[in-house]
C-alpha cells in the first residue's frame, strides 16, 4: 500500500499569521510617513517662500521701489528675476502661493497644514492682519509678522 506524498506548502493558518504581522506593521508605519510627508512639505514652503521673498527684493531694486501687483509678475519682469512661481504644497486647485503687498511691504505666505487661509493682508506700517488663527501660515514678509524674530506665524 502506497502512503499519501506529503505536499511542502504554507498552511492556510501560516498564511493568515503573516498577513496579520504585515497589517500590524503598516498601521503602525503608515502614521509615522505621514508625518514624514508633512514635515517636507513645511520645509519645501519655507524654501520656496525665501525664494520669492529674494525674488521680490529684487524686483523692488530694479523698479524704482515697487514691489509687483502680482507674484506673476516676477516671471514677466526685465530681467526675469524668477522664471515660474512655484505651487503652494498645501493648496488644491489654484496652486499659487497667496501674496498681499501695500507700497513698502509685503506678505507671501501658504495655506499651512490646517489648509485654510489665516492671512487677510498686511498694512501700511508692515502688520500682518489675520482672519484668524495663523499659527499654522508659514509666511515671509519684510513688516512684522505674529512672531517679529522669524517674520512667520508658524
Amino acid at each position: 500500500m502506497k502512503t499519501p506524498r506529503r505536499q511542502d506548502a504554507f498552511t492556510l493558518i501560516e498564511m493568515m499569521i503573516v498577513i496579520v504581522v504585515i497589517a500590524i506593521l503598516i498601521g503602525v508605519l503608515l502614521p509615522q510617513f505621514r508625518g514624514t510627508q508633512d514635515e517636507a512639505s513645511i520645509q519645501r514652503a519655507r524654501a520656496e517662500l525665501r525664494t520669492l521673498a529674494t525674488a521680490m527684493e529684487s524686483y523692488y531694486i530694479h523698479y524704482s521701489n515697487q514691489f509687483p501687483v502680482t507674484l506673476s509678475s516676477l516671471t514677466s519682469a526685465s530681467p526675469r528675476i524668477i522664471s515660474s512661481i512655484p505651487d503652494d504644497p498645501f493648496r488644491t486647485g489654484s496652486n499659487d502661493y497667496t501674496y498681499y503687498t501695500t507700497s513698502q511691504y509685503y506678505v507671501v505666505f501658504s495655506y499651512g497644514l490646517d489648509r485654510a487661509v489665516d492671512v487677510s493682508g498686511i498694512n501700511s506700517t508692515g502688520q500682518i492682519t489675520e482672519s484668524g488663527d495663523c499659527t499654522e501660515d508659514i509666511m515671509v514678509t519684510n513688516g512684522t509678522g505674529t512672531d517679529a524674530s522669524s517674520n512667520a506665524c508658524y
